[in-house]
């Protein structure tokens, strides 16, 4: 690959526009819309993504939002919050409330030179896609204003704060955006999926994740007398070794418990014992019961492995999101939009992931389904989600708008 070739975002030319994967495939007014305003949905992307913003800071990201569902006609509140976004299109007539879902927030990653719409804010960067989430749900709300009519509203929620716990789907709840919803879905993009197919998945199709962070005290002292102190750095091996494994088991193999640390702070020479220490990671469960036990396990387990060593410690264990468990339903929704909107052979078989989503926070109050949105041009390397090098393939807009404003459509309908 050449470099120029290397530095271009993948799936088109810099200048050109990205390609639509279901163009001709229907229906007509969909193909119309696209064929009219997906330029303007993928220069609204290329803006987003060149001025990245951090979670609960997301007011320029806002504002262009609201710009774009303005000029269409399409009135929104921002969230109490400042940042984030709710709009209603209404159908003909009133009906149920089908709500779609876009986080808006970038993550603090460094992205590399090359693309000619490279973040401009150092050390920002939508490594997650979330750009294209944005996108595709404005694009969607262009089109579903140009659909046949329809019974019912399509509820429009631009989340901030997707990427911190809590997240903004707790701010989307506060604010009564979910209140009367019957359906909810939402698109994430995944770099293991080709562009041009979806992912979909009945169950489970997340994680649980959650926060652990244990402070260990001491009183310090020389190396060379390690029985007049107590030995932070070997206490906090300790449970670094054998904590992961003990929660794993105890848990059980079915729970797909993983905890991995992210970080350990202690000391600064090479003779003196410390008198703190610190420990950080997350802890990812596969099942919606296993979660529910995972903090009291963790909070006995911490004890019983450092009570040996005479070490006090503060552990903070703070409970992030549980699994998202996609609806039965609401994934024959999305397999029905996908096949007519896309292609038969667009829809691909989903894995659940160890990653967490704070989708599943709305799922608690509507049943719905997040799917996985291909973004990988297989004529490059495969490069995961908060990686510098991440690069969403531009033609996955299109199949993400034609996605949730059929779905949308298919709900309403029943």
């Amino acid at each position: 690959m050449t470099t120029a070739a290397a530095n271009r975002e993948p799936g088109q030319d810099a200048a050109t526009r990205p390609s639509d994967p279901g163009a001709g495939q229907g229906p007509a007014w969909l193909d119309a819309v696209l064929a009219a305003r997906l330029d303007d949905v993928t220069a609204l992307r290329r803006r987003i993504h060149a001025s990245p913003e951090l979670s609960r800071h997301e007011t320029a990201t806002t504002a262009l939002i609201r710009e774009a569902l303005s000029d269409a006609g399409i009135p929104a509140r921002t969230l109490p919050g400042g940042t984030g976004l709710v709009a209603e299109i209404a159908g003909r007539r009133p009906g149920p409330i089908v709500a779609l879902r876009a986080d808006i927030d970038a993550l603090p990653v460094a992205e590399p030179p090359g693309l000619p719409f490279a973040s401009t804010v150092e050390g920002v960067a939508h490594a997650c896609g979330h750009d294209v989430h944005t996108a595709v749900l404005v694009g969607a709300a262009l089109a579903l204003q140009a659909a046949p009519a329809f019974d019912g509203t399509v509820r429009l929620l631009f989340q901030p704060a997707e990427e911190v716990m809590p997240g903004g789907a707790h701010d989307l709840i506060a604010a009564g955006a979910l209140r009367g919803v019957d359906r909810v879905f939402a698109l994430h993009c995944d770099p293991r999926v080709p562009v041009g197919r979806v992912g979909l998945r009945v169950g489970p199709i997340t994680s649980a994740c959650d926060m652990i962070e244990l402070e260990l005290h001491g009183p310090g002292g020389h190396t060379s007398r390690p029985q007049l102190s107590v030995d932070l750095v070997s206490a906090l091996a300790s449970v670094a070794a054998l904590l992961p494994g003990t929660v794993a088991a105890r848990l059980g193999p079915r729970s797909g418990a993983l905890l991995v640390w992210g970080a350990v702070t202690a000391g600064e020479a090479a003779n003196v014992i410390p008198r703190t220490g610190t420990l950080r990671g997350t802890l990812r469960v596969r099942d919606r019961a296993a979660w529910d036990l995972a903090e009291p396990l963790v909070t006995d387990l911490v004890g019983e492995i450092l009570a040996p060593t005479g070490a006090q410690h503060t552990l903070t264990y703070r409970r992030g999101v549980p699994p998202v468990v996609n609806d039965p339903v609401s994934v024959a929704l999305l397999r029905r939009a996908v096949e007519q909107g896309v292609g038969a052979d667009a829809v691909q078989a989903a894995e659940q992931s160890a990653g967490g989503e704070d989708f599943a926070v709305l799922l608690d109050h509507a049943p719905g389904a997040l799917a996985r949105l291909g973004v990988w041009d297989p004529r490059t390397p495969q490069v995961d989600l908060h990686s510098a090098g991440f690069r969403a393939d531009e033609r996955a807009i299109p199949v993400g708008v034609r996605t949730l404003a059929l779905t949308a459509l298919a709900a309403l309908a029943g």
